[in-house]
């Protein structure tokens, strides 16, 4: 699959099959997290857990063998980095049919990250479950995809602007079509959605339009994963330079500059 199939087709997966991961799948998935890169130069360390072994479970997942979570230094801008590399993996797991989705709530977070080994100087922000999708999806799964309105997106007016946060962005080329649906069907928290786009100068701005209630008391913010969820989709379609430079463009109350990706 190209990687417009990849996110178009990919979807939260919270029933598996019971079976445990292939070995030839689960080599290729170690072998991949090792290359795994991100614009920020952040090293974000990957984990296989072995759900039995640690005693680990979500209430929300049903089925599942292993979970996958990662380590990433308190360090500025590390949430980015860790959306950004983790949505790699999670787009690669889909290419070999196996299923994911983020947890980072419904959680027993003190067991995850015991048996992650966390140390005082990271963060552990999100896990998920690796598994083969069962063939029927829980009660449970399907009313949460109703509830959060997992197969609807916002619309590309609302998400992606020219020159400022008045004129709706027009894309020019299928290009830049295709980058830009990548993104507004990106994953995200309670699919909030928060990611907004401004055009200006040949360059792309990334805006996070802030929802209460996603800042950690620990200080870091979920919102802020979403967005290297958002980043790593265009920047996989488009390609570019990231750089952290604010252009000062006027934006609404609650709204907060992210990055620039310059092609």
């Amino acid at each position: 699959m190209d990687m417009m199939e990849l996110v178009k087709t990919r979807r939260s997966v919270r029933t598996f099959d019971g079976r445990p991961l292939r070995k030839e799948d689960e080599s290729k998935l170690r072998d991949y997290i090792q290359a795994i890169e991100n614009p920020y130069g952040i090293p974000v360390r990957f984990l296989l857990l072995d759900a039995e072994e640690h005693g680990l479970s979500s209430p929300v997942i049903v089925g599942e063998r292993c979970y996958v979570t990662a380590k990433v230094d308190k360090v500025p801008h590390s949430e980015e980095a860790y959306g950004y590399s983790f949505e790699k993996l999670v787009l690669y797991a889909w290419s070999l049919g196996i299923g994911t989705t983020w947890i980072g709530g419904t959680m027993k977070r003190s067991q995850f990250e015991r048996a992650a080994d966390v140390q005082d100087r990271e963060w552990m922000f999100c896990v998920s479950p690796l598994g083969y999708p069962a063939e029927k999806m829980s009660v449970r799964e399907g009313f949460m995809r109703k509830t959060v309105k997992a197969d609807e997106r916002k619309s590309a007016e609302q998400l992606f602007f020219d020159r400022d946060f008045s004129t709706p962005l027009v894309p020019e080329d299928e290009k830049l079509r295709d980058a830009l649906e990548m993104v507004r069907w990106a994953p995200s928290a309670t699919n909030s959605q928060p990611w907004r786009i401004v055009r200006a100068g040949g360059a792309f701005h990334f805006y996070l339009a802030h929802t209460k209630g996603y800042t950690d008391k620990a200080g870091w913010d979920m919102q802020k994963i979403d967005m290297g969820i958002a980043l790593c989709h265009f920047m996989d379609a488009m390609g570019g330079a990231l750089s952290l430079s604010d252009p000062g463009i006027p934006a609404g109350e609650g709204t907060e500059y992210i990055a620039t990706v310059a092609l």
